[in-house]
């Protein structure tokens, strides 16, 4: 498990979260107004173009019984056949078609002779005579059926679904004409073609559909200034605890430093004193006592023994005291660990522990280091793993290269670390061990961060203890 010293604030996740909250609500609002101004112009639209439709199928009856009951049949009975090139015959068609579409909104009338297939009559004289105009509306009146299209006289540049530049809207639409009764065996007599101009209506619709987008688009950039108010409002709020918050946490900060100063005073005054008193002690017994060899020797070992404990409490509450600044060279982590090995080598044939070097010898890994500075770190781990195992065991080193680190694993087989102690291991003057400061992994730690790098330990009891340590590679 690996531990960071840095945390993220839940504050700055919120305010990111709200941040694109407003920023995506805005794009669907749009995305949103957008397709509603669509959908309501699209169904305008069609009830614009039923509603032509019914109007253009009441008119196209109504021309159908009038040019039925007042051209087709006086003709058929004057003259025996009809021919639209006569222009008696022509006038009156022409004198009945534009009597019956009067005062209705029909731009032009097309009647298609079903035998040659040609535009027979039409309000456009230029049209008179054309064939092939009918398409499939044409073929479906032919069926007895009836068809509208609308049409355009120049195609939008970018569709007819929002921008449309077309100049004219026109609805084309195709019904049979048919003979009525009594006269109904006879069938269809041709087609009916109606044109109806649309243009000024469809470009209403238009306008209403940019109108409806225009403000549905003002209400929703409102909604998303007020939002965005609240969310700068909310952001500058946030600094503002934030600031605060940095200030508690250095003050706070700053009070740990002091209490941990204070227990480490009283730790090494503590600690220092003891021995000084046995030191004390045993030089005014040997001014009283030389006549023993054996005892001045016996006496002498213990001054030596608990002058080197002092010695080494106090370099390290000075080494945990004074700051670490790493002096940077490029080194080998596997010469350095190497270094450990063989200084320790005595020791680890003492105790019965082996080594297992994995993939430590494999090649080179160069770092931007001070070697000193982490000879000295490594040897606190490995004594500390050492010393974790009673009757020998295992030690076992691998190195894995990440993308900008390296990260060394030392595991031992040791009786491990229990839970509530895994989170203060690294604490000042901790120590689970008789004899012992308690600064070496705080030490240590001190030393992995100075290089950048970080240290973390898994463990489980009567299992061994795994300590990983993170440290940059050489860019």
């Amino acid at each position: 498990m690996e531990y960071n010293s840095k945390s993220i604030r839940p504050e700055a996740s919120r305010f990111r979260l709200a941040k694109f909250f407003a920023y995506a609500s805005f794009v669907i609002l749009i995305i949103a107004s957008f397709t509603l101004s669509m959908v309501i112009s699209q169904r305008a639209t069609k009830v614009l173009m039923n509603t032509y439709e019914n109007d253009a199928l009441l008119i196209a009856n109504n021309l159908n019984h009038q040019v039925f009951h007042y051209f087709t049949l006086p003709v058929l009975r004057k003259y025996r056949s009809i021919s639209l090139r006569e222009k008696e015959q022509s006038d009156l068609m022409d004198k009945i078609v534009r009597t019956t579409i009067h005062s209705f909104n029909i731009e032009r009338v097309n009647i298609y002779d079903i035998q040659k297939g040609i535009i027979a009559y039409s309000t456009d004289k230029d049209l008179i005579g054309l064939t092939g105009r009918g398409g499939i509306g044409y073929i479906a009146a032919l069926e007895g059926k009836h068809s509208s299209r609308l049409i355009s006289r120049e195609p939008a540049i970018f569709g007819t679904w929002f921008m449309d530049f077309a100049k004219e809207k026109k609805l084309r639409t195709f019904i049979p004409f048919k003979a009525e009764y009594p006269y109904s065996y006879i069938g269809i007599l041709g087609v009916f073609e109606l044109t109806q101009d649309l243009t000024k209506e469809y470009e209403s619709i238009l306008k209403f559909r940019y109108l409806i987008f225009g403000v549905s688009f003002v209400i929703m950039f409102l909604i998303f200034l007020a939002l965005l108010l609240v969310v700068r409002k909310a952001e500058h709020l946030l600094r503002k605890r934030e600031q605060e918050q940095r200030l508690l946490e250095d003050q706070l900060n700053q009070a740990e430093r002091l209490a941990v100063l204070g227990e480490m005073v009283a730790g090494v005054s503590h600690e220092i004193k003891n021995p000084l008193g046995i030191i004390r002690s045993t030089a005014e017994f040997l001014a009283e006592k030389s006549e023993s060899d054996q005892i001045q020797k016996r006496l002498s070992n213990i001054i030596i023994d608990e002058s080197g404990r002092l010695n080494d409490i106090v370099t390290d509450f000075l080494d945990f005291a004074k700051p670490q600044v790493p002096n940077l060279q490029d080194c080998h982590l596997e010469e350095i660990i190497n270094r450990n090995l063989s200084f320790l080598r005595p020791e680890l044939d003492k105790k019965g522990v082996s080594i297992n070097n994995g993939n430590l010898n494999s090649k080179p890994y160069t770092i931007r280091a001070d070697p000193k500075l982490l000879y000295r770190a490594f040897l606190n781990i490995f004594l500390n793993a050492i010393q974790s195992m009673r009757d020998g065991g295992n030690i076992n080193i691998k190195i894995e290269e990440e993308k900008e680190n390296y990260r060394v694993e030392i595991q031992d087989t040791g009786i491990g670390i229990n839970k509530g102690n895994l989170n203060k291991i690294f604490n000042p003057f901790f120590t689970t061990k008789e004899k012992g400061s308690g600064l070496g992994l705080a030490i240590v730690k001190k030393i992995i961060e100075g290089h950048k790098g970080d240290i973390w330990i898994e463990s489980e009891e009567e299992v061994g203890t795994s300590v990983f340590v993170k440290l940059p590679r050489k860019k």
